[in-house]
């Protein structure tokens, strides 16, 4: 009998754990973002090499990626990665680097 409440209490909490995985989703545009992890860290709390975006403000972050993207300058790192991003998907990460803590 009390194996048979172990594997049920073990079965409902695997059960609980799954679903609380698949119900817990990233915040908006995190997965976009990670992309710019590699430089300006985790979260965007970067090491101080490159810009710290985390807490910036979405309108700033956004103008400078659009800018980035309408300058177009051959080559340069940012340029590439502003141009693989429509515009709602830049909007979408400037947000979330606004949203963390500096």
């Amino acid at each position: 009998m009390k194996t048979m409440i172990v594997i049920t209490l073990a079965a409902l909490g695997a059960t609980s754990a799954a679903a609380q995985q698949a119900s817990s989703s990233p915040p908006p545009g995190r997965l976009l973002a990670s992309n710019c992890f590699q430089c300006h860290g985790t979260d965007g709390r970067g090491d101080g090499t490159f810009d710290r975006l985390a807490g910036k403000s979405a309108s700033d972050i956004y103008g400078d990626l659009r800018e980035m993207k309408a300058e177009n300058k051959r080559g340069e790192i940012m340029t590439i990665h502003a141009l693989g991003y429509t515009d709602a998907q830049l909007r979408a990460i400037a947000e979330y680097f606004s949203k963390q803590p500096r």
